[in-house]
């Protein structure tokens, strides 16, 4: 029988729980909207919600993006490519200000490459 220790517990509620945190933040990214739905379940298999809000694309540039990853195999009803696109283009269109990363937790810095 495995038996676990107090820290190691705790250890392992605290992992589960930020996990769990972090899948929700990522998918709360994404506007609302009847195509929000369908927007993770299509890209979320290869990507993080991130890589679609950061972009600024226009509604031709969109189309090509959203037909590239179906051929690339994410998987969208045809009845849902139009929508999707929209939703696309809307949201994180030409017009909208420049993504801005979030700051990290730590507020760390990058580390600096080592002179030799």
């Amino acid at each position: 029988m495995l038996r676990l220790d107090a820290k190691t517990l705790v250890l392992f509620v605290f992992t589960a729980t930020t996990v769990a945190a972090a899948g929700s933040s990522l998918n709360e990214q994404l506007p609302a909207g009847p195509e929000r739905g369908k927007a993770i379940a299509a890209c979320s298999n290869c990507h993080e919600p991130r890589i679609i809000v950061q972009q600024r694309l226009s509604k031709a540039a969109w189309t090509k993006e959203v037909d590239k990853m179906i051929r690339w195999g994410a998987e969208v009803d045809p009845n849902d490519r139009d929508a999707l696109i929209d939703y696309f283009s809307t949201n994180f269109n030409t017009e909208q200000a420049a993504y801005v990363a979030p700051k990290t937790l730590s507020g760390s810095k990058p580390h600096a490459k080592a002179k030799r």
